[in-house]
């Protein structure tokens, strides 16, 4: 008989410790989601101890006091009530490296803050357009002949091969 002070279970363990069928073991992981845990693909599901004292309550719940499954889910709820609200912060929440990086993040966002909330006299970068710079004729000639190499239509035939083709 397996040992009722392990962690985990598996299947026939929890089976063989609630003295049921595995067919109705798996109908109850129907009927509570959370009963269980799955292990991985194609292999059964893991169940820790609270597992096993659920599935022991149910099994009293179902064929002593003669409750149905969803009268049993439903006195548990009861019986449970609501959960305590958990309070977890974020730094609770993410691993090291996320905590790094946002660290990072906020360090650049404050240095930005900074560079916008300093009290400037004058502008340090002036937005120039480009028609505010001149441009000469030399220039000006220069993106002529750029245009014209970029936007010129492949060579043709002379109108001659072209009569020839057609008769």
């Amino acid at each position: 008989m397996p040992s009722a002070k392990r962690e985990l279970y598996k299947s026939p363990d929890v089976c063989q410790l609630a003295e049921l069928q595995p067919y109705v073991l798996r109908s109850w992981e129907a009927e509570f989601p959370g009963l269980g845990q799955p292990e991985k693909a194609g292999t059964g599901r893991i169940y820790r101890r609270e597992d096993v004292e659920l599935v022991l309550r149910i099994k009293q719940l179902v064929f002593v006091e003669g409750l149905t499954l969803a009268g049993a889910r439903r006195r548990l709820e009861e019986e449970i009530g609501d959960p305590p609200s958990v309070s977890v912060t974020v730094e609770d929440a993410l691993g090291d490296l996320a905590r790094t990086k946002l660290r990072q993040v906020r360090s650049g966002l404050e240095a930005i803050l900074a560079m916008l909330s300093r009290d400037v006299s004058g502008p340090e970068l002036q937005l120039v357009s480009p028609s505010a710079g001149v441009m000469t004729a030399r220039d000006r000639a220069t993106v002529k002949r750029a245009m014209a190499v970029h936007t010129a239509k492949p060579a043709t035939k002379s109108g001659a091969a072209k009569k020839r083709r057609a008769s």
